[in-house]
């Protein structure tokens, strides 16, 4: 049952701009906006770093990947959906991010290796793990967007934890 009230009005603009960016108005992002604060500085982030150096794949299978660390069911259902619809991952490719690998691709591979170490460590990451990323071809840039990214993921899947939107996406348990 939600815990937060799922809001429509929209004193600020920000659902509407919600609505025509994804072409409908998640429940997260509905429950969020019980403070306008809170989603308009999610949805700067999200927006930033989607014209950054990580591919829509790559940022896709962050997200994935940090949600199923965090056991967040909403977002492993919704980035499931995603990855599946929008980037055409198939349900090995799939499984294989939720475990932090991505075997057909070396630095993609890299990324999310990287990205499970900063999210097992929280961030404190060794210099020989940060030195394989690099030789695998990870930039300063995608190594300060792998940290935003997990962050970022980290803020819904424990948004959801606390406000327990109705999951509006077929269920994939984390």
């Amino acid at each position: 049952m939600p815990r937060l009230p799922l809001l429509t009005e929209d004193r600020d603009g920000l659902l509407e701009r919600t609505r025509t960016r994804l072409g409908r108005l998640p429940n997260l992002y509905a429950t969020l906006a019980n403070s306008p604060a809170a989603l308009g500085g999610y949805l700067a982030l999200h927006e930033h770093l989607g014209n950054g150096a990580l591919t829509p794949k790559l940022r896709e299978q962050l997200a994935l990947l940090t949600a199923q660390h965090n056991e967040c069911t909403y977002c492993v259902s919704a980035h499931t959906l995603r990855g599946r619809r929008l980037l055409g991952l198939d349900e090995e490719q799939l499984a294989r991010t939720r475990q932090a690998a991505d075997d057909t691709d070396p630095h993609a591979d890299a990324v999310l290796r990287l990205a499970d170490r900063v999210l097992h460590s929280r961030g404190r990451v060794t210099d020989a793990e940060l030195a394989a990323a690099r030789a695998a071809g990870v930039t300063d840039a995608e190594l300060a967007e792998i940290t935003a990214h997990v962050a970022l993921n980290t803020l819904s899947n424990y948004f959801n934890h606390l406000a327990q939107p109705a999951l509006d996406f077929p269920e994939v348990p984390a």
